[in-house]
């Protein structure tokens, strides 16, 4: 598949960083998710569902090619349109994908329809306060970005126990972070009166693939020492935190 900023599909060069965090949302989310059928929602190219062994896993996402060559079952299509009966999973596991559509209660939605009664779903994704800018969307892959409240009130919408953690990185992890949101800064600056919102959506995905390739592109030893055990999971300091995840889990029959 094509590299561009929409998915994450390879941990070379200044990819890696990226590449960790998801993995370790994966490792982490583990330890909250119950025994047996797991649908893993926008999935992707489906590099860490074995961590989630020995639950039979499903892999949803709407692209046939990131789906390709996954050894387990897999299912083309839209995470806010979920082809299957009530009840049908005991957990659901979604891993930056919810902010890929521009009405991401429909997935939480559907996400609680096909838990079994007790179920649990876990959803991780960027926390806005600190991704790009508070007040905007820089991602152009992204529709909506959340907050730890926000998160959890859209949560409770469907779900009578919700329980929101944050995930976070090591200092060096933190270091490059801090890196990229300088160079944003610099880039950002050069566009004070915002013009870029009357920038066309495909235009700048362009742009933002053709930044993120050539930042990323080239060898850096402090990326590729970015390990999973850089990353972790907290209860405090949540509007700091990387990314926020709900854990949220349905009423018993």
């Amino acid at each position: 598949m094509k590299r561009t900023g929409e998915r994450v599909l390879t941990a070379a060069g200044g990819f890696n960083p990226t590449w960790q965090r998801h993995v370790a949302a994966y490792a982490l989310a583990d330890g909250f998710l119950p025994p047996g059928r797991l649908l893993d929602v926008g999935c992707g190219i489906g590099h860490s569902y074995h961590l989630l062994d020995p639950r039979e896993t499903v892999g949803l996402d709407i692209s046939p090619d990131a789906l390709e060559g996954q050894q387990r079952e897999t299912v083309v299509a839209d995470m806010r349109e979920l082809p299957f009966e009530d009840g049908e999973f005991a957990a659901v596991l979604s891993v930056q994908s919810m902010e890929h559509v521009p009405d991401p209660e429909r997935v939480v939605a559907e996400v609680a329809r096909v838990l079994e009664p007790g179920g649990t779903a876990m959803f991780v994704t960027p926390n806005r306060l600190t991704l790009g800018r508070p007040d905007e969307i820089i991602d152009p892959y992204h529709f909506r970005e959340f907050d730890h409240a926000e998160l959890k009130e859209v949560c409770e919408e469907y779900f009578p126990q919700v329980e929101i953690h944050g995930l976070f990185g090591s200092p060096r992890y933190m270091e490059i972070v801090l890196e990229e949101r300088a160079k944003l800064d610099r880039l950002l600056a050069k566009d004070p009166l915002r013009l870029r919102r009357l920038v066309p959506i495909r235009t700048k995905q362009w742009l933002y693939d053709a930044v993120l390739l050539r930042n990323r592109e080239k060898p850096d030893p402090r990326a590729a020492a970015i390990e999973v055990s850089d990353f972790f999971l907290a209860d405090t300091d949540l509007p700091e935190a990387l990314d926020v995840c709900a854990v949220c889990r349905r009423a018993a029959a």
